[in-house]
């Protein structure tokens, strides 16, 4: 991890609200890993005082790309940085994503901007040689994202809207319980996720109905993003398993984001 100043090489918008940013960074290409996050300095004055935490998107050759959406001041102000300005970061941050050492079925089931995180990801499995297959889920079509780029790495992608506006009519979650019991006896299935709090409590259930293990990327306000203002917390199981002793916490930007699916106490 360090503080770095590096040069934007883009900036675009990709619709409804959302932006790719890419950055040149020798130091985060070789050290960061899918599923770690940065924390972005948004403006040169006080306001807005602290950073915004951003999922890594992708891992380039000499830098990173970033997805975000404008969903405030800090984000309105970075959707206005133009190629070759400069972005006081820090990174990498956070744990990543665990790819086991034999080969399977990846599953990457995505809510709105969940995709950020799982497209480094997806891009890591699919060179060790898994099928990977991506279900996205939005409220309608315009907040669709990645599609393209996800099957441009050969991957199997389903849309799920909950309007109906494209793909299957409903909850992302209705797409992984097909999947997961369709799935091919003997078949190595590993399920990851990222995206609203909701969606993530459904898939880690169905995961575990079906044995599938499943890993979670939590989305959190993450003020400090190294642990130290505890200010983004998520309940854990003591013992790995309900007991009388109930559940301890863990910080979701030092010991996550990601985490065992059946690690995190659902409520």
């Amino acid at each position: 991890m360090k503080q770095l100043n590096e040069k934007i090489l883009d900036n675009k918008k990709m619709g409804a609200g959302f932006w790719r940013m890419r950055i040149c960074s020798a130091y985060l290409a070789g050290k960061a890993k899918p599923g770690q996050f940065v924390e972005v300095r948004c403006s040169a004055g006080s306001d807005p005082l602290l950073r915004r935490p951003l999922g890594i998107h992708r891992i380039i050759k000499g830098g990173a790309e970033l997805l975000y959406e404008v969903v405030g001041k800090g984000t309105d102000i970075l959707s206005q940085k133009k190629k070759g300005e400069e972005l006081d970061l820090i990174g990498p941050l956070g744990n990543g994503f665990d790819v086991p050492g034999r080969k399977g079925i990846a599953i990457l089931v995505a809510g709105g901007n969940g995709v950020a995180p799982l497209f480094a990801l997806a891009e890591k499995i699919e060179k060790l040689g898994w099928k990977v297959k991506v279900l996205i889920g939005a409220r309608h079509n315009t907040h669709i994202l990645c599609e393209k780029e996800f099957k441009s790495l050969g991957a199997e992608v389903i849309v799920a809207t909950e309007d109906g506006s494209k793909g299957h009519k409903g909850l992302v979650t209705h797409l992984l319980k097909t999947e997961l019991a369709g799935a091919q006896t003997g078949k190595v299935v590993n399920v990851y996720a990222c995206g609203p709090m909701g969606m993530l409590k459904a898939v880690a259930n169905i995961a575990r109905d079906y044995r599938a293990p499943c890993q979670v990327s939590l989305e959190e306000r993450m003020a400090c993003g190294v642990g130290v203002c505890l200010g983004c917390p998520v309940k854990i199981k003591i013992g790995h398993g309900i007991n009388e002793a109930g559940y301890t916490y863990k910080m979701v930007c030092k010991d996550g984001p990601v985490f065992d699916a059946e690690e995190v106490f659902w409520e």
